[in-house]
């Protein structure tokens, strides 16, 4: 395939000025449920867009990209978050105390976390479409590596990978069905994202308006209001959607960004307002549809008079500028030539160069069909990488299954589990060795890794480790992972959290 300079530059800058649009005509309207009827912007603006988080972190990732190059693993993002993310509320604050422990993604977004399944993450998913544009498979593995800082094996995770996979297909696919089709294959259809996403196409295709089609949402799919923003309105309350799960939020929000699309279409200004009338989370529905719908029909599909108001500059609310400012885009036109430049080198490695090219003109294939996109299972890393983090070496893969926290108590034995890929040409006698602190007692052991093996059928080795009589808060060891006849060696670093037995007072 083969795409446009001109065209892509086009699409990338629509992205970005329909995300400030969506974030600005929002944000007065965050998190009040109840419905709305918003048509323009309400709040003075003086040309400039309100600050928002939806775009703020996608900056650092930028920073990051360039910094650190495209091979970026969810630890090196997380090293960009502890330093770059200044706010702690919700699924923010909770991942920053995790990392300061010591622990690493995706341990960070499961651990004590109930706001893994809100909208943190999904709100940060266009720049990996932008860097790989047409390229979906390769945006999922950047989104999941994001996603999972703050949300884990959570609903959140999903939400990303969806509109990222979506909204790289939209590069070269501009029908919506099908780009919500090839969005959805990407994570489980048993999620409640999943699910939430096909009552919203359900209730559509079945003719109900969009104001039926929220309360439906909202029955099904609704999290609480948040503690700190007015209670739901009256009419809410009286149809029993007032209240809910605390943190579920990322499957009723996703849902009615979908809903905003499909019932919009081609009218930016029925999109837009429709995400923010339905209420929720209305920044971040706003602002991901209209970078969705930026994407798909380009700068000439928002009309002048949304960009007017707020003109093209970006403005911050929650990243460390005194360590970031020098190096923060400061408007849409430089944040795009920027996400060009990223893009144009993740395109030219080998991988990706012949699926998928920069050129004078668009070009797609004879045979080519957006069914291509879709795929047969979910991205394995959903599956495979949900309980702990992932390392990658020259020719092994090494995952850690923590289980659902990484708690440890004196005197109680536990299980670590450990899957390898072996991206070798050979069999390895895999010779596993722990490094414990004092007192701590754990097996190794001798195993045999097949070359190629990363699938359904691949094994979990379990090492059984018992905590001495002093067990720390934090405790570090060193799994070290040698191979007999090979002169390489892996050290994987472990670290568990003392847990504590707590009760309600009432």
């Amino acid at each position: 395939m083969k795409l446009s300079h001109q065209e892509f530059k086009d699409k990338v800058l629509a992205c970005w000025l329909g995300k400030n649009i969506g974030g600005t005509i929002g944000h007065p309207f965050e998190w009040q449920r109840a419905v709305h009827n918003v048509e323009f912007y309400t709040q003075e603006l003086n040309g400039e867009p309100f600050p928002n988080d939806d775009l703020d972190i996608q900056l650092l990732w930028l920073i990051a990209l360039e910094e650190c190059g495209l091979d970026l693993n969810s630890r090196t993002l997380a090293e960009y978050w502890n330093v770059g993310v200044t706010p702690h509320w919700a699924e923010y604050g909770a991942a920053k105390s995790h990392l300061r422990a010591g622990l690493q993604p995706p341990v960070t977004g499961n651990f004590n976390n109930v706001y893994k399944h809100s909208c943190g993450a999904y709100i940060r998913s266009e720049i990996w479409a932008c860097i790989a544009p047409g390229l979906p498979d390769v945006a999922a593995r950047y989104a999941y590596n994001d996603a999972i800082i703050d949300h884990g094996n959570g609903e959140g995770t999903y939400g990303e990978v969806f509109f990222a996979t979506l909204e790289s297909a939209a590069f070269v696919v501009s029908d919506l069905r099908t780009l919500v089709r090839i969005g959805l294959s990407y994570i489980p259809a048993e999620s409640a994202v999943a699910r939430a996403i096909q009552l919203v196409i359900g209730c559509v295709d079945g003719g109900k308006t969009w104001q039926e089609t929220r309360e439906e949402v909202l029955r099904q799919f609704r999290g609480a209001v948040p503690p700190w923003c007015p209670p739901a309105a009256p009419d809410d309350v009286a149809k029993g959607l007032g209240d809910g799960p605390l943190g579920f939020d990322v499957p009723g929000n996703v849902a009615l960004t979908v809903l905003a699309l499909l019932h919009g279409g081609t009218d930016f200004n029925k999109v837009i307002c429709t995400a923010v009338n339905c209420g929720e989370d209305t920044d971040c529905t706003a602002a991901t549809a209209g970078s969705i719908f930026g994407i798909i029909h380009g700068t000439k599909g928002i009309p002048e008079k949304w960009i007017q108001p707020i003109g093209r500059s970006i403005k911050t609310i929650c990243l460390n500028t005194g360590d970031y400012n020098w190096h923060l885009p400061k408007t849409v036109d430089e944040l795009t030539d920027r996400t060009l430049a990223m893009a144009a080198a993740l395109l030219a490695r080998p991988e990706h160069r012949s699926r998928m090219a920069l050129a004078e003109a668009t070009e797609l294939p004879a045979d080519f069909s957006p069914e291509k996109f879709i795929q047969k299972k979910p991205l394995d890393l959903l599956e495979k990488g949900a309980f702990g983090p992932i390392f990658k070496f020259d020719f092994f893969t090494v995952s850690l299954n923590y289980g659902e926290v990484p708690w440890v108590s004196s005197g109680q034995p536990f299980s670590l589990g450990v899957r390898v890929q072996n991206h070798a040409r050979f069999h390895a006698n895999l010779c596993f060795r722990l490094y414990l602190p004092d007192g701590w007692t754990g097996t190794g052991g001798l195993f045999n890794s097949w070359p190629g093996t990363w699938s359904e059928s691949l094994d979990e080795i379990t090492l059984e480790v018992t905590p001495g009589p002093n067990v720390q808060p934090v405790s570090r060891g060193v799994m070290e992972i040698s191979i007999e006849g090979h002169p390489t060696v892996m050290l994987v670093p472990l670290i568990w959290v003392h847990g504590i037995t707590t009760r309600k007072v009432s």
